[in-house]
Parts: structure tokens; sequence; C-alpha cells
């Protein structure tokens, strides 16, 4: 019942959402484990491009850390196997033959964004689906840090923009090489585990 509201939107709408897929004990968990890394300097700003080599602060302002399923806590071990869950789910009901994941913490400081952009690659066309779970407490509209997503009509001369608050356990799932999408600048940290979900 939890991934259904998911996978509708996306086959209706090209994405879709749940509010309750973490818990508030683990939204609270995973940020304290995002915080605590850290503190101890294993993130690092965000690049673009498919190596993500180079940093553009006029694109992107996010800092980053990959989540190794061989140096995961607790925490990070139980998001994960829920991810894997989530997969399986997609595989029974939409046959997308996907087959890996890869997700990593990303903590926006006040006033970053990240501009319009595809997640999927030009040379790479492996991820197929978009997670974002939110990891922020008692997050207010008043806080920005929306996500934009970009839909196009069915005439795809235009398009609409829905924009979807970072609250807290919210899980966001859109298609990679279909969507465009934006984070706006919010007026406190912003936090989240964003991933793909990939074939081969």
């Amino acid at each position: 019942m939890l991934f259904e509201p998911i996978i509708d939107g996306i086959l209706t709408n090209g994405y879709g959402m749940t509010d309750n897929f973490l818990a508030p004990g683990d939204v609270t968990a995973l940020a304290g484990r995002l915080r605590e890394r850290r503190a101890a300097g294993q993130f690092r700003a965000a690049g673009i491009g498919n190596q993500q080599v180079t940093v553009e602060n006029t694109i992107r302002g996010d800092e980053i850390l990959w989540l190794e399923e061989a140096t995961a806590t607790p925490e990070e071990t139980a998001f994960l196997l829920r991810i894997g869950e989530f997969v399986q789910y997609v595989n029974r009901t939409c046959y997308l033959g996907l087959r890996d994941y890869e997700f990593h913490y990303a903590l926006y400081p006040p006033g970053t964004f990240y501009k319009r952009h595809l997640d999927q690659f030009r040379s790479d066309s492996r991820r197929k689906l978009s997670v974002i779970c939110y990891l922020n407490t008692d997050w207010q509209e008043s806080d920005g840090g929306q996500l934009a997503i970009y839909l196009p009509d069915s005439d795809e001369t235009s398009e609409q923009q829905i924009t979807v608050s970072p609250v807290g356990g919210r899980l966001v799932c859109f298609e990679s090489g279909r969507l465009e999408h934006e984070v706006l600048p919010a007026t406190r940290e912003r936090l989240s585990v964003t991933g793909w979900l990939k074939t081969g």
C-alpha cells in the first residue's frame, strides 16, 4: 500500500509521491547521521556532469555524500533495504527491468539551489527513476526549498510547473529522462537522501 500511490502517480503524471515513506523517528535518525558525517568532513561540494567533477556554484550549491552499503550505519542500511523493496515492487508492476540503485545525502545550505535540469545523462541512459526522500523536520512553506517539476502538456508545446515542499518523510519519484526539475532556494538547511533507480 505504501508504494501504490507512487506508482499510480508515475503512470498518470510522470511523477509520484507519498508522505509516509519514512516515519518521524527514521527521519530524525537519518538527519542525525547526515550531520555527523558532514561534521566529520565526509561531504563534498556536488559537481555537474556524468563524473560530477566540475563544481559550478551558479548551477548547484548542495553538498553530498554517497551512501555505500559496506560502510552504512544501521539507519542507512534500513533505508537502502526499503529502497530495495521499492525496486522489487516497481519491477513487478511496471516491468522496468531495474537492477541497481545509487543514493547520496544532499545538504543545501541556506540560499543555495539547483537550476533546472534532467537527471539522465546523454551518454548514459541507465537512470530510469529519480527518487528524493526528505529529512527535514517542521518544514514550513515559508522556508522555501521546493522541488519544482516541469510537466509537458499532451501537445508537448507547453508545460505545467508542480512544486513539492521538502517535508520530512516525504518521498518523490519521477522519470529521470523525461521530467526537468529544479531545487528552489531555501532559508534554512535543506536535507534529503537523493538517488536513482537504474537498469543494468
